[in-house]
């Protein structure tokens, strides 16, 4: 009983989701030779402003492709989304193909090309702070993010690195709603909070909290946002996902060398409710700490610092092979000068 209370929310539905994936593999779309990808997107971000430069400057166009985007909020929601057919390309966490994985499957989820390569999550104080401590975190009330999330997880391998325990150190709050987290910290809750952004510069704007911290730049390189589909539709549609990986890298090649002004530019009309100095502020953060991954190549060391990762949280019953579920051919392909 207490390795299931320790289970991670995706493993709980999982089984149960692996079965009608079984029983709908039979009914799903043949995508042989279609120029159409439908992608599910575990949120819809500014740290993915890569995806939405490959749209809006017209890449995944250039190389034949009819991309529908659709938005999953959850990693469980976008990985039952591919499981049972109902989109082609995931882009979510790797630790999503990881869980899958450990329940076991005759057809694995397999990471292809990575979006961004940090953490996306900052730590907001509710006081300025001058000269900031990780040890003057110890005793106070801190609102995390959810227990066997990407973010939760490299948030507590920050807070060990520094000497920190999460579960006796501080009063760790886990049990906010992802998309309320922000307004339970405005309204009170918490001396600390980890956010995404824009929620972070949103609240740094209004002078209701103060970023002072990267778990970011804490935790590391990681294939944190990776693009990820099952294997019998790789193997059914290689030319599809090279040209989806082509498409990509151009935009990260975009990204790379264009002004802040300039993404933020290309991006906005995905992001219609949000102020541009939000946005403009958003891509400076994530640029100048190196989120967004300069190519898709998701490399062995990356690889194993996520499991590290998930080990420490407690949330990995025994490490996945490298080759079984990453597969560079694709990026690094795209990667190769035309000829």
């Amino acid at each position: 009983m207490k390795r299931l209370k320790r289970t991670s929310w995706y493993m709980l539905g999982l089984a149960a989701v692996l079965s009608v994936a079984a029983l709908l593999s039979a009914c799903g779309q043949s995508t042989a030779g279609s120029v159409k990808v439908r992608i599910g997107e575990v949120t819809r971000s500014i740290f993915y402003a890569p995806q939405y430069v490959a749209l809006s400057q017209g890449f995944f166009k250039e190389e034949g492709l009819d991309v529908e985007l659709t938005t999953t909020p959850g990693g469980d929601k976008t990985m039952t989304a591919l499981l049972t057919n109902a989109i082609d390309v995931a882009l979510v966490g790797s630790e999503t193909s990881i869980y899958v994985y450990q329940q076991g499957t005759d057809d694995p989820v397999i990471n292809f090309f990575q979006l961004t390569q940090t953490d996306g999550t900052f730590l907001v104080s509710r006081k300025p702070v001058e000269k900031f401590d990780w040890n003057s975190l110890k005793g106070s009330t801190f609102l995390g993010q959810r227990k066997g999330g990407m973010p939760q997880m490299a948030g507590e391998f920050t807070l060990k690195k520094h000497g920190i325990d999460p579960h006796k150190d501080l009063h760790l709050i886990q049990n906010v709603e992802f998309a309320n987290i922000p307004a339970a910290f405005t309204s009170g809750t918490g001396d600390y909070v980890q956010l995404f952004e824009p929620q972070a510069t949103v609240i740094e704007k209004q002078g209701k909290g103060y970023v002072i911290a990267s778990f970011g730049v804490e935790s590391g390189h990681l294939p944190y946002t990776v693009y990820m589909t099952k294997k019998s539709y790789m193997d059914k549609n290689t030319d599809t996902i090279q040209k989806f990986s082509d498409a990509i890298h151009k935009a990260q090649i975009w990204v790379q060398s264009k002004s802040v002004d300039e993404i933020a530019d290309a991006i906005m009309p995905y992001f219609p409710d949000t102020d541009k100095d939000v946005i403009r502020g958003v891509v400076k953060r994530y640029k100048e700490q190196g989120s967004f991954a300069t190519d898709g190549i998701i490399d062995e060391q990356e690889w194993n610092n996520l499991q590290d990762i998930m080990q420490s949280a407690g949330e990995l019953k025994q490490r996945a092979d490298y080759g079984s579920l990453v597969d560079n051919q694709f990026a690094e392909k795209a990667k190769q000068p035309e000829k």
